[in-house]
């Protein structure tokens, strides 16, 4: 359940400036998530969420960014340059990539550390990505919906 609303959290802060932790539960109240403004606090710790500036002095949640952002931004071009689509078939995800790029990605989806990766396996246009369980699987999905903007 937990890794449920973790995915439903990012999904609410991507979609609407989220900005205290009673407007997070009231949402996630209105998804069918019963929650408390403490589990929501912990949520936002374990999920490392950040607070940055949307204008007119108001903020909004957001997923904290790495540190290494040079890094990571390299990671991110290559992701989004080289994806054409993904599909999963239970824990494994299944990556698309423009010939001869899947290598490159799978070594960016490794680079990045994400925890719910166990590790990537690449041909030449495709990527297998061992995840360490369906529902993450689903986090996954979406973490790299929001790095390639569909």
């Amino acid at each position: 359940m937990k890794i449920k609303r973790h995915a439903k959290i990012i999904d609410l802060i991507s979609r609407y400036d989220v900005e205290t932790q009673e407007e997070l539960a009231d949402l996630l109240n209105r998804e069918g998530f019963q929650v408390t403004q403490a589990t929501v606090s912990r949520d936002i710790r374990e999920l490392k969420l950040t607070k940055i500036p949307v204008g007119g002095g108001k903020q909004k949640y957001a997923v904290m960014q790495s540190q290494n952002s040079g890094m990571n931004e390299k990671y991110l071009r290559v992701l989004k340059d080289g994806y054409l689509s993904m599909d999963m078939a239970q824990n494994i995800l299944v990556v698309k990539t423009v010939s001869g790029m899947a290598m490159a990605v799978a070594a960016a989806l490794d680079a990045m550390q994400w925890p719910e990766i166990a590790g990537c396996i690449a041909g030449d246009d495709t990527i297998m990505c061992a995840v360490r369980s369906v529902d993450e699987t689903l986090i996954v999905m979406e973490k790299i919906r929001k790095i390639i903007g569909v």
